[in-house]
């Protein structure tokens, strides 16, 4: 299996104005983050706006994704719900032959309480394939305690590794205090990725590393290397776009700044529509001033 660590980007959907896929701005943002030191990629994220696309889009998005990635970068496929024997079926009929792992969101809406968490993820490590829990209770409504994560990795071993989103940055630190030597972790909030990485966690799946991977990969590399006051100074000049993003949710901040790049079209599906007039001008503001002010790279 191929290393999944450093900055693995959870890549966008692009649409054109009559909101079909724009295969084109597509190839641009898997070139461009190739290019500039993106390590994985996971197609297929909430990121995406996957619960907006057809099972046939889907399709040709991983098929789109495989082929212009050319096998360059390892990559990871999300297929999660809440309806764990259809998750397993889906993980089970899906050809998986070019991806590492498949990452997988805890059960949404029906709030199931930690043993309902553990048996959802027991069901997914029979079907065998490598596993990444995905813990993200601001979109679930419910929260998978470090217990339970520790207690699924220490019973499944291609459980492999958590995007660990939960509610308080001491959640990440008792997973990787005590979590086996096989299990990994990854940061599932962008601005938690320089201290938990610091703390011994193993990169970050992002969303705005996809519009500044060269700075958040070198910002990695600098924390592995131990070069904190240094990966600190990237991590702060980041910090206010990285807010923006996600001040009126995800993804639409994202594609604000993707657009801005003139490497997509700005355009959402409902029930998502675009960044406020409001916030895409501090958007713009931000990144011009980024732009003005290098970041050691």
């Amino acid at each position: 299996m191929k290393a999944l660590k450093g900055l693995g980007v959870a890549l966008i959907t692009p649409f054109k104005q009559d909101l079909s896929i724009d295969f084109d701005a597509l190839t641009r943002l898997v070139e461009y983050n190739i290019e500039n030191g993106t390590h994985f990629f996971v197609v297929l994220g909430t990121t995406a706006e996957a619960a907006t696309l057809s099972a046939e889009e889907k399709d040709k998005v991983i098929r789109h994704i495989i082929k212009v990635n050319d096998n360059r970068l390892p990559l990871v496929l999300g297929i999660g719900g809440n309806n764990t024997m259809a998750v397993k079926h889906q993980i089970e009929s899906t050809d998986l032959s070019a991806f590492e792992a498949v990452l997988s969101v805890s059960p949404y809406y029906n709030k199931p309480n930690q043993e309902g968490l553990y048996q959802h993820y027991r069901v997914l490590a029979s079907t065998g394939k490598n596993i990444i829990i995905y813990n993200v209770p601001g979109r679930t409504g419910q929260n998978i305690d470090a217990s339970t994560t520790l207690r699924l990795a220490q019973d499944f071993p291609n459980l492999i590794c958590i995007k660990e989103a939960g509610p308080n940055i001491s959640q990440y630190f008792d997973i990787l205090r005590k979590k086996p030597e096989h299990f990994s972790l990854l940061s599932g909030d962008d601005e938690f990725t320089l201290p938990v990485t610091l703390a011994g966690g193993d990169g970050v799946i992002s969303v705005i590393g996809q519009a500044y991977p060269k700075h958040f990969s070198e910002m990695l590399k600098l924390a592995k290397e131990n070069k904190v006051q240094e990966a600190y100074k990237i991590h702060n000049k980041l910090v206010e776009i990285t807010r923006l993003i996600f001040a009126e949710g995800n993804p639409c901040g994202i594609k604000a700044v993707l657009s801005e790049m003139q490497i997509i079209e700005n355009h959402l599906r409902l029930p998502l529509v675009k960044a406020s007039e409001s916030l895409t001008q501090r958007i713009k503001t931000e990144m011009q001033h980024l732009d003005s002010s290098p970041m050691s790279v």
